[in-house]
Formats: structure tokens, sequence, C-alpha cells
């Protein structure tokens, strides 16, 4: 795969997409850093359109108690129990901290949306064995390969 064509921009370590595909099948516990209670924000629209695909999706969000029905946690280091897959919807200089949390949590895959990317926190996440996607949204590319019959 290259990296035009790379769902993580500018690497050569990126999953294929039938590593995405085992990925979204995989793993259904996703916690969502900065998870809105705005409707018509991305960052809430697409962890409600994951929930509705029958995914648990954990708020973190320190500025909230509840969404999307579920508990909102301050830090993915409060969250209880496991985490699949950290999605994370914050600027990219946002991104450090949130990984060094997922590490600690033991977290699978690290998955930063659309228009987000931090290839220093990245190899820090690859190097503690965790999958990294950037730059691509989960809900289009699960919506993507839902329509294919994939997931």
């Amino acid at each position: 795969m290259t990296s035009s064509s790379s769902p993580e921009t500018g690497t050569a370590a990126a999953p294929s997409l039938e590593d995405i595909r085992r990925i979204l099948k995989e793993n259904k516990t996703i916690a969502v850093v900065g998870l809105s209670t705005k409707p018509d924000r991305p960052s809430n629209s697409i962890p409600a359109y994951m929930q509705e695909q029958g995914y648990h999706i954990i708020p973190v969000n320190p500025t909230l108690q509840q969404a999307l029905g579920e508990t909102a946690y301050a830090s993915l280091r409060d969250v209880p129990g496991p985490i699949d897959i950290v999605n994370i919807f914050r600027k990219s200089d946002d991104v450090p901290p949130v990984v060094d949390d997922a590490i600690a949590k033991g977290a699978k895959v690290i998955w930063m949306q659309l228009g987000i990317a931090n290839e220093a926190a990245a190899a820090k996440a690859r190097a503690a064995g965790i999958t990294v996607i950037m730059d691509l949204c989960i809900g289009a590319t699960h919506r993507k390969l839902r329509k294919e019959g994939l997931v």
C-alpha cells in the first residue's frame, strides 16, 4: 500500500484495508476522546453511528458527565475495564498525552479521525504494540465496508 492510498498519511506502517476490516469486526469497545454532546458535530454523530452499529461507545471528555446514554470519563485512565479502540477527536498537537493514556490502558488500536495525525505519537504507540490509524474517519470507513458487506 503506498502512502498516497494509505489510511495513515506519510507512513509505511499503515494497516491495510483488510487489517482495518478485521479491526472493525473484532474490536467492539471504542473510547472516544473528545466526544461532543452537540449532534451537529462529527465528534457526536460519528460515535452515535458506531453505537447504532453495535459498538460500545465510551465517552472521554472532562466536561461531560454523560453522552449517548453512557457515563463519560475525564480521561482514558479513568475508564474502568478494557478498551479496544481509542478514537481521537482532538487536535493533532493534543494527541501525545492521549497515546500515553492508551498505552497505559492497554488499548489495541489508536484511531485518529480525519485531519488528525501525529507521527511521533504514532511511533510511540506502535513501539508499544498498538495498531495506529491516522487521518481516516472511522464512521465513513465502517459505512464503506458495511456497504460492501465486509463488516
